[in-house]
């Protein structure tokens, strides 16, 4: 079934913008308050908003029903709403108040879900891929670890082919030396985390030898029960690094090659929600989409992550309102409030956001941003708050410490235990990270422009309809979770970032 799509759309009741779904041009008619319409004063582009009646200076602006700013001018009806013409209102930290209602605790998880086929390992978790992963403790040996991964690839190609093993890969970063306390402390908590995923079936964590960022340390911090997994070399100590780093890769290639794909119910996937390179389609398509998805995940009992902390700076009450219990509202209202504070002790604005790619999509304030990017978590109940490279462990969302730095964001879903990335974008962006990166166009223009970027086109939504968008979404994620390689992983992208926070020695 396939629907025409209007020239516009006003997304609430009480919105007094609406979001122009083409370009559209000074004069025409389109939909407004009253049943006349209003005639817009100016061009329109695809994405952006345009006001449905007369807003005075300094008035509230309202999209999704919520506040996105206020009138720095008095904007007639018909006007283009944007940078221009709209402030935020964002300052620093707020004392938030509970709302728990009738959210205490989790319902008991749903059947009559599809299944999909994973890699079921021996902590109980489930993995969307069997990899062997290869992660350097310092930059000074992130080369190195490179190479080692491609003579392993080129020598197990036979094993690669069949399917035994999807792939054998290395992450280099530039950090693990030269850093102190928490800095250091981060470093290590999410390359302990990165070496629990489930997708790693086995892990070589490869030194340098005079790192700050030990060996020993570094095992200490993975969790206890991803350690027989691993496998640990000192590039000093040993003699050719290349050839030891290749013997232990070669017995961990040879245990993951026993692993066997079956069936899963959807209740073992833990999926990580991001968006980046937003547009004013995003949070129409995409975002509610992954949101529809997390509800129903959720729903079954699995698992959704939350992160990019300063991209819900605005839409955070609507967040904290579906804590289920007293404790996580406090350790989500504290980790936003944290991050506020992160910011204004670095002499900053909150608000500092969106990006230029944003405001040329037709966003204009974080706060449109935020009350958009939230909707990748649905109303799904908010179960869990964690800590930068902490494990996600409770069915329902979580949310993740980390910033809203695409590679940073996606690194840290990752380290969490997510085995699978959805990442909503309205610009487009080729880089993929350690697990699966399923990327969701917001409109079609993309979707058809980057094809070898873009997994899943979000705009048959409004064109054939949610519930038809729903079902092909949750299909293709079972696919991806499968098996299917997504286009970053075909392209060969995939990217670690870690989160820099202290001084470099």
């Amino acid at each position: 079934m396939s629907f025409e799509i209007p020239p516009s759309i006003r997304i609430h009741p009480r919105d007094t913008v609406a979001v122009a779904l083409r370009p559209l041009s000074a004069g025409e008619r389109v939909a407004g308050e009253n049943g006349n319409g209003v005639i817009l004063r100016e061009d329109v582009g695809q994405g952006h908003k345009f006001a449905l009646a007369d807003i005075a200076a300094g008035d509230t602006v309202v999209k999704y029903g919520q506040p996105i700013g206020r009138a720095k001018q008095a904007i007639p009806a018909g006007s283009h709403v944007h940078v221009h013409n709209v402030e935020t209102a964002l300052a620093g930290e707020l004392a938030y108040s509970p709302h728990l209602g009738q959210r205490e605790g989790l319902a008991a998880p749903t059947g009559g879900h599809p299944t999909w086929r994973g890699y079921l390992r021996a902590d109980g978790r489930a993995a969307t891929r069997n990899e062997i992963w290869i992660l350097p403790t310092v930059g000074c040996v992130g080369m190195t670890a490179e190479q080692v991964a491609r003579e392993a690839q080129a020598r197990h190609g036979d094993l690669i082919a069949a399917g035994k093993v999807d792939g054998i890969h290395a992450f280099a970063h530039p950090h693990g030396c030269s850093q102190l306390g928490d800095d250091l402390d981060g470093t290590r908590a999410l390359l302990a985390g990165l070496a629990a995923s489930p997708n790693a079936a086995g892990v070589l964590l490869l030194g340098l030898g005079c790192e700050s960022n030990q060996l020993d340390a570094l095992v200490e911090a993975v969790p206890v029960w991803a350690r027989s997994k691993l496998r640990m070399l000192s590039s000093q100590s040993a003699g050719n690094e290349i050839a030891e780093a290749g013997r232990l890769v070669d017995e961990l290639v040879a245990e993951a090659a026993r692993a066997e794909r079956s069936e899963m119910p959807l209740s073992a996937l833990t999926i990580g929600l991001k968006c980046g390179g937003s547009d004013g389609f995003s949070g129409l398509t995409a975002n509610p989409l992954l949101g529809r998805l997390s509800e129903t995940i959720s729903e079954a009992g699995g698992k959704a992550i939350l992160t990019e902390i300063p991209e819900i700076f605005g839409a955070e009450q609507a967040l904290l309102d579906r804590a289920t219990s007293r404790a996580v509202f406090e350790a989500a209202a504290g980790l936003v409030n944290r991050f506020k504070r992160y910011y204004l002790d670095q002499g900053l604005p909150v608000s500092e956001n969106p990006s230029p790619g944003n405001i040329a999509g037709g966003i204009t304030t974080l706060e449109e941003k935020s009350l958009g990017a939230v909707q990748k978590a649905g109303t799904a109940p908010l179960a869990d708050v964690i800590d930068y490279g902490g494990q996600a462990s409770v069915p329902g969302v979580t949310l993740l410490e980390a910033p809203g730095n695409d590679a940073v964001s996606s690194t840290a879903l990752a380290a969490s235990g997510a085995t699978l990335v959805l990442f909503t974008t309205g610009r487009g962006t080729p880089l993929g990270f350690p697990v699966p990166t399923v990327k969701v166009a917001s409109n079609r223009r993309l979707s058809e422009a980057k094809p070898h970027w873009i997994d899943f086109d979000a705009s048959i939504a409004l064109d054939q309809g949610q519930g038809a968008a729903d079902a092909a979404f949750l299909q293709a994620i079972c696919d991806f979770a499968s098996g299917t390689p997504t286009a970053s992983e075909r392209a060969g992208q995939r990217a670690i970032a870690v989160w820099k926070r202290g001084v470099t020695l």
